[in-house]
């Protein structure tokens, strides 16, 4: 199936080291897929976290339909992701035995239905990050001098 990507979260490989990724389903209402065909939708300060058995992200925002008046839903609000119990379970292992963390990378359409991008990993330090910003600037350096 094609993938049509909606929206990124951009500080999410800058923060963490992502070592796995998933594919997660997740509940929506109709003013709000409107909203994100419209494009109007942002992952950058949201997380994922496990609470009761069942996945929900926070801090997803997707801007009020303009023409959804009384049916809009809270922009902020949790939303649930649907994964099956096992993939669930084994999340829960990673994040409370080992410390990974879940983040939003992307949002996309897969045929009619959006599916979010989850990505496990454990946050950067401070150096870690210096070191990666040195090897990306290293690498620009290499490609300018070979265009020359």
């Amino acid at each position: 199936m094609k993938k049509k990507i909606i929206a990124t979260n951009p500080v999410a490989r800058h923060n963490y080291n992502i070592e796995n990724t998933l594919e997660a389903g997740i509940v929506l209402y109709g003013t709000e897929i409107k909203s994100i065909r419209n494009g109007k939708v942002n992952l950058k300060d949201s997380y994922a976290n496990i609470k009761n058995g069942e996945v929900y992200i926070y801090g997803m925002h997707i801007s009020p339909y303009e023409h959804g008046n009384i049916y809009n839903k809270d922009p902020l609000r949790n939303r649930k992701l649907l994964l099956n119990r096992r993939e669930i379970n084994k999340l829960v292992g990673l994040i409370k035995q080992k410390g990974y963390s879940l983040v939003p990378m992307s949002l996309y359409f897969s045929g009619n239905f959006v599916k979010l991008e989850l990505g496990i990993g454990k946050g950067k330090k401070l150096y870690d990050k210096r070191q990666d910003i040195a090897k990306k600037e290293a690498e620009l350096r290499i490609q300018r001098t070979l265009k020359y």
